[in-house]
């Protein structure tokens, strides 16, 4: 079967992301590329762990954290998780229009946790806590900006994938793509509940 034929009820396989050496090379590929990400985020979270009490000519972060924005950004960020789920559900019973529905509230949800981080990190910054305030400063928005940084990066790549691929239909060329990045959304939810845990509900516990 060619890659871009439209998948039907006939031929539709049970795992039409991995169908093809195409679709499970990408599918090897991308764990291998989560891997290189988990290092580098645990190296962040060390370093964090281990500045995270040199909060001189600064506040604290029991001071500074508000926890109830925090789990609100987090609850956006875990519920565009759980739509990630349902539209690769919809992939896998050749809906495509719905698969296509939820990963755009996927993204909805998402960029509302992106404004909610833009909008705490304006907070700190006026409550004076900047980049180059001390070390806890420096190792936090490191942390929290290359993880929204990540987060920016996956609207951007499921947003490219919707456009591109709205007039398209389910195939095995396109069920990859959106199951990699599905991957990829997971992968950085994780991230934020550990960022969560050990930034934000260690810091207000001290």
């Amino acid at each position: 079967m060619a890659a871009e034929q439209a998948l039907t009820r006939e031929n539709f396989p049970a795992e039409p992301e991995k169908a093809t050496m195409e679709g499970k090379n990408k599918f090897i590929g991308f764990w291998l590329f989560l891997g290189g990400e988990t290092v580098m985020f645990a190296s962040l979270f060390g370093t964090f762990l281990a500045l995270r009490h040199s909060t001189i000519n600064g506040p604290s972060p029991n001071e500074l954290f508000s926890l109830p924005l925090v789990f609100l950004a987090t609850m956006f960020l875990l519920f565009s998780s759980l739509t990630s789920v349902y539209a690769i559900y919809q992939m896998k019973n050749n809906n495509y229009k719905g698969m296509l529905i939820w990963m755009w509230v996927t993204v909805i949800l998402g960029a509302c946790f992106l404004v909610l981080e833009i909008y705490e990190f304006n907070h700190y910054v006026h409550e004076g806590l900047k980049y180059t305030t001390n070390a806890f400063a420096s190792s936090f928005y490191t942390l929290t900006g290359f993880h929204g940084a990540h987060v920016a990066f996956g609207l951007c790549w499921i947003t490219t994938l919707l456009v591109r691929n709205s007039k398209r239909n389910l195939s095995l060329y396109t069920a990859p793509k959106f199951y990699v990045a599905s991957l990829y959304w997971h992968f950085i939810d994780v991230v934020w509940v550990f960022i969560f845990s050990v930034v934000y509900l260690m810091g207000k516990v001290g």
